[in-house]
């Protein structure tokens, strides 16, 4: 009894439960990934890079994604400790939602805290291997460590799965993760 008044306590009435699994998103994804790499045009692409943000952005309930919402006005407003305070509060809830993992890896991005941003990140990845947002931002990560070969690599999946990516201009000759030498 005790034990249950003080979740209340620290986590509020809507985080007294736990977190229920996040759904199986594969298909989705993957259907949105052969979209995106058949489209024909910038706004196709982009389209369908947003349709895959929603789908990341579905929280496993309600009360999960109020606090990530939350969370991300707050970062929108550059409040990122607020924003940080939220994302943890998050992923202590919901410990298998990835993209709780990849919105505090990017608020440690944005703070210039890219180790704890990759800890978050190969989380993120780890329970959704096919986040492309935390394939790309795992890239710049690494690419700040300056750790170039492991963020060109990982670039290249992120772009595999959608080339539709704002970060594709980075393999670009010249470019920071570009091609080293020349080609023959």
């Amino acid at each position: 009894m005790r034990l249950s008044f003080a979740l209340v306590l620290i986590c509020g009435p809507a985080f007294a439960a736990d977190c229920p699994p996040p759904p199986d998103i594969t298909a989705e994804l993957t259907q949105l990934f052969e979209k995106s790499q058949a489209a024909s045009d910038f706004r196709q692409g982009q389209a369908l890079s947003n349709e895959m943000w929603e789908v990341w952005l579905r929280a496993p309930d309600a009360a999960a994604q109020e606090v990530l919402n939350r969370g991300m006005r707050k970062r929108d407003v550059f409040d990122f400790v607020g924003a940080l305070a939220d994302f943890d509060r998050l992923v202590a809830y919901c410990g298998d939602y990835a993209e709780g993992y990849n919105q505090r890896a990017y608020i440690h991005f944005l703070r210039e805290d890219y180790d704890n941003a990759l800890i978050d990140l190969d989380i993120a990845l780890e329970l959704q291997p096919l986040h492309v947002a935390a394939q790309a931002g795992r890239a710049l990560t690494l690419m700040r460590l300056g750790r170039i070969p492991e963020a060109r690599a990982q670039l290249l999946v992120a772009v595999e799965n959608n080339p539709w990516l704002s970060e594709a201009a980075l393999l670009a000759k010249g470019a920071p993760l570009g091609p080293v030498g020349d080609d023959i």
